[in-house]
């Protein structure tokens, strides 16, 4: 199984930026674990601070499954859940903190609408558990 990992802005700054919020993990110790949890997986990771270079990669995939933190984008980019439901490759949203417990402009996900699950408030385990399900899906 082919999945790409793609995270939005600033994820980048996982483990310096409000780890009050986010934690102290960083965006290179979640690759690792994930490669480490699942050796049979072929992963790819992406991440980017800029719009269209999340939406090139989505498009540009050639994966069985795309895990995508979109950030900030993900209450913002019309272009992004665009970019989603364009593409036939199942989409798992997560993100790192309970975006439904935190200031309102974060509660709505303009993306999950076209994912086939979000995944939010279960920390850095919730890309681990958007990987076991494209494992699940695939051994069903």
């Amino acid at each position: 199984m082919k999945l790409l990992v793609v995270n939005g802005p600033n994820l980048n700054m996982l483990g310096k930026r409000e780890p009050g919020i986010y934690g102290s993990t960083t965006l290179a110790d979640i690759e690792r674990d994930l490669q480490e949890r699942f050796p049979e997986v072929a992963f790819s990771f992406f991440q980017s601070n800029q719009e269209g270079e999340l939406i090139d990669a989505l498009q540009q995939s050639d994966v069985d499954g795309i895990v995508l933190n979109g950030a900030g984008f993900t209450h913002t980019s019309v272009a992004l859940r665009d970019a989603i439901s364009s593409i036939d490759t199942p989409v798992v949203e997560v993100h790192i903190s309970n975006i439904h417990a935190r200031e309102s402009f974060r509660h709505h996900s303009l993306t999950a609408g076209v994912c086939v699950g979000s995944i939010s408030g279960l920390g850095v385990e919730g890309y681990a558990l958007a990987v076991g399900f494209f494992l699940s899906r695939a051994g069903s």
